[in-house]
């Protein structure tokens, strides 16, 4: 009678426990967990499944975005969601854990996003383009990448230190190192033939450094504008170098 009376018990608990977690405001858990660098309006739903208006995460802007929680992951020490949402044009799609801290990881992401989105992040003004996100994982620590595995193609990239005007398409491969996130960079079908490398380093500073010599079918306003890049190699190969902080 007594185990009875404690198998009830436990059942009664872990009825009101599941309650609780389905049924806990989603502004509430925002407030308590909201990690650095993202900023959430217009929540509704609960912790297991809701929406918010709006998202922004360092200067990026979501819209409609959507979540519902996986139940299966509420037996670790993260939680795991489902989530989508809209960019100004494309989509986002792809699982989110939150652990500790509000350190986030991503998984199986899918997007289809303007470049545009990352013009005031990146720091660099004009900056335009489509781009196709594929990505295994990424972690997030304090709103700064430290791991990512994954491929970013871009259709009609502008460059305005190159051009304001298309210059095609190029391919990155994120890895992660030691030290950051790292990624290759080469052109697909661009105007301009580009080798060159990524790395996202620990302190938030970002460094682009490649190599840029015009296709036979680049325009001469292309021609021009590369020679600013500085003098050109015995191969006809200039520097292209950007960098910033995140």
């Amino acid at each position: 009678m007594i185990q009875t009376k404690r198998g009830l018990l436990l059942v009664a608990a872990l009825t009101v426990a599941l309650a609780l977690i389905v049924m806990f405001p989603a502004r509430v858990v925002y407030h308590w967990v909201a990690p650095a660098g993202i900023a959430v309006s217009g929540i509704h739903g609960t912790a297991w499944r809701g929406r918010a208006d709006a998202i922004s995460i360092r200067g990026i802007y979501l819209s409609d975005v959507s979540w519902r929680l996986q139940p299966l992951h509420l037996f670790t020490a993260k939680a795991r969601y489902h989530v989508q949402g809209s960019p100004v044009s494309g989509f986002v799609e792809g699982d989110v854990g939150i652990g500790p801290g509000g350190r986030l990881s991503v998984s199986n992401l899918s997007a289809s996003l303007p470049l545009q989105l990352f013009a005031t992040s990146l720091t660099i003004t004009g900056l335009a383009g489509e781009a196709s996100v594929r990505f295994d994982r990424i972690q997030v620590r304090n709103g700064l990448p430290v791991a990512a595995d994954g491929t970013v193609q871009i259709k009609n990239l502008v460059a305005p230190r190159l051009s304001r005007d298309s210059i095609g398409g190029y391919q990155a491969e994120f890895f992660t190192q030691n030290n950051g996130v790292a990624a290759t960079v080469e052109d697909t079908d661009g105007l301009v033939d580009l080798a060159g490398s990524l790395q996202i380093n620990d302190d938030r500073s970002y460094q682009f450094l490649g190599k840029v010599v015009a296709k036979p079918q680049a325009p001469a306003s292309l021609l021009r504008q590369l020679e600013y890049l500085g003098s050109a190699d015995d191969r006809g190969q200039r520097e292209l170098r950007l960098e910033g902080t995140l």
